[in-house]
Order: structure tokens, then C-alpha cells, then sequence
């Protein structure tokens, strides 16, 4: 039996649509009914769920010449009450209740509305209330925009410190080839040491999504990072939650490092959010690469870019341009400057709110 105790459950698009681009409501019936299967267990679970398109499209028809992002935002916003309605009758019917979030990535990036999305999310949770995630289409732009479900379903996972993140698609998880190719088979473990294995995947994307197994991988090998197990499965087979869990139906499951802290999982996702950049010397590389528990201090650091405020994120790279890692300034642009290089100062990245790439 698969130990789990919080479960992110991501359902994509070409699990919850049919061939047509409908909504597929007999599979969503099934996947809510094992869901349930996982409550009686006294498992907790978060969905994060594609499909408000799908239903957006059965409900409303626009000319073929309308701008594409404007379509799918009137598409996205409309289908999103027929997709929760849906999802709120299912569970009802197990005999549970849900609560609707709609997030962009602007709630991850402040360290503030980060934790308070965190803190209604547990709050939900220990209510017995299932909390179901989706991207809020109609303010979300290109540059916001998650790069897809499975990026939220990751960032989700890192912020409740879940121990378990699940990837619904529609093939049943990672392989050495093509899925269609016959000769391609299934990876049923992907450890720490595994090689590089994008070369492998198809850039392919989905049908009615904005992602791909290449996404997956990216996601999965970043929350296993963090010390979340993951697992790629295939959400059009019946049964499937029960049989990851009972750990007798195929699946790709990514081993898990050590968990981290939860404000380091906050960190590992930021490279997309940071305000500025610090170029360090190599005496401060290589203390940041050491065993011990060090913070960065400002005599270790050579230049600094971007305007920031105290607690915005900031990405340090080294004097050859390497990226190294992600931390919370303690000090806004202004007073950073004035301090550069000095020695005997507060430090500019506390360790307990730094995320270095190869060391943490």
C-alpha cells in the first residue's frame, strides 16, 4: 500500500474531455467516486482541475474570427460555474463538500498572499472540505500565465507540504519512446540519480491543454526535489486512484528526496518571480556550497540589479553567469547597495529563506 496522507490531484484536460472536446461527465462521475474512496481512508486531498474550456465551449458558441485569447477567457469563465457546479453535485452526491480557488501565479509570488492562500487552503481542509484549484483564466496574462495545470498542481503540492502529488493524463506514465510506439516502454520508477530524460519525451502537447509530458517530467522531478512523491498515472483507466494506491495498476512513480522546509518549497518555485539579481564571489559560492548552514552576507556579494523591496524573491548567480540559487532579500534595492561588499552586516539572504539548485 502506497503511504499517503495529503494528496494534490491534478485531472487534465484530456482525462475530463472527450475525443470531440466535450466534457467527458461519465469520467469525471468515476474520478470523483474514487476520490471518495481515498476521503474514507482519511486521506486529504486537494484537486486541481483542467476542463472549465471544455464546458465553456458546450454552453457558449463564438465566431471562428474572434481573438483566440479572448475566446478562451469568455470560454473559461463561463464553463468555470458549470465545471465547479458539476464537481460540487458529484461529490455531494459521496457525501462530501468542495470550495472553489482561483489563483494566477501573481498569489505565489508575494510571500504574503502566499501564505494566506496557504492558510484558507488548510483551513478548508481541516473542515473536511475538498478545496478544487484552477487557473483564473480571465485575469491570468501570457507572462502569468502557469505554463499549465501541472505547474499549479506542483506549486499546490509544495505550499500545503503534501506528500503526494498526482498527475492525471491520458497514457499511463513516462516512457523510453513514444506512448504509441509499440516498442516503448513504460518507466515505472524514476530515481534521484536517473539521467536526463527530456530527449525521450515528445514535445507533443495536449489536445485541449497548454502542456505536454515534457511539462510533467519538469514538474515531477521538481517536487520529488522537494521531498514529494510522484506519481504519473493514467486517469481514463476505471479504478485507477485505488490502484496506485493499492499499487497494482501501471504508473510512473518519481522517488522523493528528503522534504524540505516549507518556505524553501515556496523558494524552489520562484525562479519566475524574482525582482532582482545578485552576481556573488566565488568565496561566497563556495561557502554556499559547503556542508555548513550558512546565510549570504553582503561582503560576499559583487553587483546587484532590479529594484526590490524587503521579501521579494531574488535570484543569485555566480561571476561566470551559472545560476546557483533563490532567496528573500532582507533588505529593499536601496539599502542593499549601500552595504555591498561591507563586512559585519545583517545578512542579505537569511539560510532559513535560501533555495540553492544543485546543494539545498
Amino acid at each position: 500500500m502506497l503511504p499517503i496522507h495529503c494528496a494534490v490531484i491534478k485531472i487534465g484536460s484530456n482525462v475530463v474531455t472527450s475525443d470531440s472536446g466535450q466534457p467527458d461527465e461519465a469520467r469525471m462521475k468515476h474520478l470523483v467516486g474514487q476520490v471518495a474512496i481515498l476521503l474514507r481512508k482519511g486521506i486529504q486531498v486537494l484537486l486541481v482541475t483542467s476542463g472549465a474550456v471544455a464546458f465553456g465551449r458546450q454552453e457558449i458558441a463564438l465566431q471562428e474570427k474572434m481573438n483566440p485569447v479572448l475566446k478562451k477567457q469568455i470560454w473559461a469563465s463561463a464553463g468555470q460555474i458549470a465545471l465547479i457546479q458539476k464537481y460540487k453535485n458529484l461529490f455531494a452526491t459521496n457525501g462530501y463538500q468542495v470550495a472553489q480557488i482561483l489563483v494566477t501565479k501573481e498569489d505565489f509570488r508575494d510571500r504574503k498572499h502566499y501564505l494566506n492562500m496557504r492558510n484558507c487552503i488548510l483551513g478548508l481542509l481541516s473542515q473536511g472540505i475538498i478545496p478544487i484549484l484552477n487557473e483564473n483564466d480571465t485575469v491570468a496574462i501570457t507572462e502569468l500565465m502557469f505554463t499549465d495545470n501541472d505547474e499549479l498542481a506542483s506549486l499546490t503540492a509544495a505550499m500545503v507540504n503534501a506528500d503526494t502529488l498526482i498527475l492525471m493524463t491520458n497514457v499511463d506514465g513516462v516512457y523510453d519512446g513514444p506512448p504509441s510506439d509499440p516498442d516503448s516502454k513504460l518507466i515505472p520508477v524514476i530515481g534521484h540519480k536517473m539521467p536526463e530524460l527530456g530527449s525521450m519525451i515528445s514535445p507533443t502537447k495536449s489536445s485541449f491543454g497548454r502542456g505536454g509530458m515534457l511539462t510533467k517530467l519538469t514538474m515531477a522531478r521538481k517536487s520529488a526535489d522537494l521531498g514529494i512523491q510522484v506519481i504519473i498515472g493514467n486517469g481514463k483507466k476505471d479504478y485507477i486512484l485505488q490502484g496506485i494506491l493499492e499499487e497494482n495498476v501501471p504508473f510512473t512513480y518519481f522517488e522523493p528526496k528528503p522534504s524540505k522546509q516549507s518556505q524553501k518549497k515556496w523558494l524552489a518555485h520562484g525562479e519566475q518571480y524574482y525582482k532582482g539579481e545578485v552576481v556573488i564571489n566565488d568565496g561566497a559560492k563556495s561557502a554556499l556550497a559547503s556542508e555548513k548552514i550558512i546565510s549570504l552576507l553582503p561582503i560576499g556579494i559583487g553587483s546587484i540589479s532590479g529594484e526590490f523591496s524587503k521579501g521579494d524573491i531574488i535570484r543569485i548567480i555566480g561571476e561566470n553567469g551559472e545560476k546557483i540559487g533563490l532567496g528573500k532579500s532582507e533588505y529593499n534595492s536601496a539599502t542593499a547597495l549601500q552595504v555591498l561588499g561591507k563586512k559585519n552586516q545583517k545578512p542579505f539572504i537569511h539560510y532559513d529563506y535560501l533555495y540553492l539548485f544543485q546543494h539545498d
